[in-house]
């Protein structure tokens, strides 16, 4: 008889199957208080949002319920109020634009500054590591909107680095740099980095440094010790990393609300527009959905990224 035959003797007793399944129902029973919550409080919201994107706009504000495409239409079009000619709804996609370009900027500079903060501290003593990530973490005391003011006055016409290059006599006139896509792409790298680094830092913790000086002792040099050690076995950490940075800047609001003013419009403050004082709820919706889906596209690069890399290390 083969291994994988089953017999009447391989079943489990009666009473061993009544246990497990009495097991299970009180572990569903346990986890229905969760769900419940995130059903109503993510999952209802949600779909109230779906609907009213094909709903027609209140004259108002609100909704009328009638059945309606247009909201998802003026997310990439847009019509001529005279002549009804359809054309690509510029503006829209130059804030879709910016959005993902500035959020793939930060995500990109996080990085850069990430992997050498992380990397002093997964290389310091272990008595001493806890010590730098309590270090890291302190902005997160701080509410978002005060550390936002902050990067302001540090780049304002009379801010610090302003009055600092005027009086070693760079420039001078002041810079322009306040509401700019380079004072969003700031602001966005100081509040999300330490998203970066503690991902980074998670798994260098890991990484055996004996790898490193074997790489040494085979003649090879700091750059390619760097580039064929060091980055793969941490490329985990660059990919969670990259993932807690690019969702939450390509959604953010406040950041580029208060270092971008009304001229640096990304898609959350696009979103807000439209449910605010463009009374547009219908197309509000259909952004918002929008920027659901290129996060869920993100998400699923992260998940397949991961997936990958377990197979071949499991290879």
């Amino acid at each position: 008889m083969s291994a994988t035959e089953f017999t009447p003797d391989m079943a489990p007793p009666p009473g061993e199957t009544t246990r497990h399944r009495r097991q299970i129902m009180w572990r569903w029973l346990l986890c229905s208080p969760a769900l419940l919550i995130l059903i109503l409080a993510a999952s209802g919201p949600l779909l109230i949002v779906f609907a009213y994107s094909f709903l027609t706009p209140g004259r108002f504000g609100g909704i009328i319920w009638e059945f309606s495409t247009e909201g998802w239409f003026r997310v990439f079009f847009s019509r001529d109020i005279f002549d009804g000619t359809i054309s690509l709804a510029g503006a829209h996609l130059d804030i879709f634009w910016r959005s993902i370009s500035l959020a793939l900027y930060t995500t990109v500079l996080a990085a850069v500054l990430g992997f050498p903060t992380a990397w002093f501290i997964a290389t310091r003593p272990p008595r001493w590591r806890p010590i730098w990530l309590f270090v890291i973490t302190i902005p997160f005391w701080t509410n978002l909107v005060i550390r936002t003011f902050a990067i302001q006055e540090v780049i304002r016409n009379e801010g610090l680095i302003n009055n600092l290059l005027r009086w070693a006599g760079i420039i001078d006139s002041p810079i322009q740099m306040l509401y700019t896509d380079f004072a969003i792409l700031l602001g966005m790298t100081y509040v999300f980095l330490p998203l970066m680094v503690l991902p980074l830092f998670a798994s260098m913790e890991k990484l055996d440094f004996r790898l490193l000086e074997a790489g040494y002792d085979l003649y090879a040099g700091r750059l390619q010790v760097l580039r064929h050690i060091a980055l793969p076995l941490v490329m985990p950490g660059f990919v969670a990393g990259s993932i807690l940075v690019f969702i939450p800047a390509i959604g953010a609001y406040v950041t580029p609300r208060l270092l971008g003013g009304g001229r640096s419009l990304m898609l959350a403050n696009l979103i807000e527009l439209q449910f605010g004082q463009g009374r547009n709820w219908p197309l509000g919706s259909a952004l918002a959905l929008t920027l659901l889906v290129i996060v869920l596209v993100a998400l699923l690069f992260y998940v397949r990224t991961v997936m990958r890399d377990t197979g071949q290390r499991h290879e």
